[in-house]
């Protein structure tokens, strides 16, 4: 007797009720920083997760205070994912006491941040230490050594990679069933990264050292990962100084630097006011654009186009 279809109609029903099972299965639950962790989480879990974010568009993540509303959604989630912006440093603490049972994953774990400070264009000869003290900077030490750290890791391919080893470890523990699926998904996405990566190289190929004039200094990983220079124009989180401001517009003309970039969630006064200067303009470069890929590769574009 011919036992090969009686077999063959078993694994049949075997893989339709394992895909009837994840089909019903509610996905999981998940909270996000900012929007482009969202698209991250989301590409190593798929339809397994429902992912929300915490900051909304168009917010400065640095000062943001969840609403009520997010804060049901954060009683019923099964982890949080962390990225080190401004407002997690008071709001952390409070989340894992609202839902103890909560996972948290800190996606910049291990990452060496960049200082986020004022541009060494613009550098003071005092600087303050943590209880406001000041001191005089030696004519070898930079700014960038006293500054807070740049958050913006997810402005690099090769750290996003990174970060989503720890998506990839926070899902896998929260949901061991799916493991395999995460897995190939994190093996995906990770080529899709590299791939990214190598067409961020080729577009700034022969752009080492070119300067672009930044409002706030987000771009520093970027611009560290592809041989660029970022001029930010805030000085410490702050608006320049008039003396400072000449500055930069002195600089912004030796470099003959024509585009000042400028991000949604801040104020863009100081940057019309050296784009008027050196009669240049405004064009917005938003670190939190959902679609981070294509975000990146817009961006790089600008980028290009800006670099003289």
């Amino acid at each position: 007797m011919n036992f090969r279809p009686y077999f063959a109609v078993l694994a049949f029903v075997a893989v339709a009720l394992c895909m009837a099972q994840v089909l019903a299965a509610k996905p999981l639950v998940v909270l996000a920083s900012i929007a482009p962790q969202k698209y991250f989480i989301e590409q190593v879990g798929g339809d397994l997760v429902k992912v929300e974010v915490m900051v909304p568009p168009g917010t400065n993540p640095h000062f943001y205070e969840p609403k009520p509303r997010q804060m049901v959604t954060l009683s019923r989630a099964k982890a949080y994912f962390a990225v080190g912006v401004g407002f997690e440093a008071v709001w952390l603490p409070r989340f894992v006491a609202a839902n103890p049972k909560m996972k948290l994953v800190l996606t910049d774990a291990g990452i060496n941040k960049r200082p986020m400070s004022a541009s060494p264009l613009v550098q003071r000869p005092h600087y303050e230490d943590e209880a406001g003290k000041k001191h005089k900077r030696n004519p070898d030490q930079s700014e960038h050594s006293h500054g807070a750290l740049d958050p913006h890791v997810w402005l690099a391919p090769a750290l996003v990679k990174k970060q989503a080893g720890h998506i990839l470890k926070g899902l896998t523990a929260i949901d061991k069933t799916n493991r395999p699926v995460y897995e190939a998904n994190y093996r995906r996405f990770v080529k899709e990264i590299d791939a990214l990566d190598h067409e961020l190289e080729s577009i700034f190929d022969g752009r080492r050292g070119l300067a672009f004039m930044v409002m706030h200094p987000s771009w520093g990983y970027f611009a560290d990962a592809y041989g660029l220079v970022q001029v930010p124009i805030e000085i410490e989180g702050k608006a320049p100084k008039p003396a400072q401001l000449k500055t930069l517009i002195e600089q912004a003309r030796k470099r003959n630097i024509k585009v000042i970039f400028v991000q949604p969630q801040f104020s863009t006064t100081s940057a019309a006011t050296i784009a008027r200067a050196i009669g240049g303009k405004v064009i917005f470069a938003d670190p939190l654009a959902a679609d981070w890929a294509a975000n990146l590769r817009r961006q790089a574009d600008l980028f290009k186009a800006a670099l003289k």
